[in-house]
């Protein structure tokens, strides 16, 4: 597991290796979702509204970096940081 960013209490990660479909992870207290880079759906899981709002404007803004951490990590790469929103 590599944490790309961390904001407002919620942790974002990256699983090297981990199964197709290109996603990446939110934990947020005792919440956890799978969320998909390409176009924002939660596939598993759930986060509270407030959470999930955030984790959806942060990917928007961040999908291309997301897109690339996720290459790199299918790779058996670091995947990186990503900047929090400002």
């Amino acid at each position: 597991m590599s944490e790309l960013c961390r904001f407002h209490g919620i942790v974002i990660t990256i699983y090297a290796d981990d199964h197709p479909g290109a996603h990446f992870h939110a934990r947020y207290g005792e919440h956890d979702a799978q969320i998909a880079i390409a176009n924002g759906e939660v596939t598993a899981g759930h986060l509270p509204s407030t959470a999930r709002r955030r984790v959806m404007r942060w990917a928007d803004a961040r999908r291309a970096e997301l897109e690339d951490a996720w290459a790199r990590a299918q790779r058996g790469e670091h995947p990186g940081k990503i900047a929090p929103l400002g």
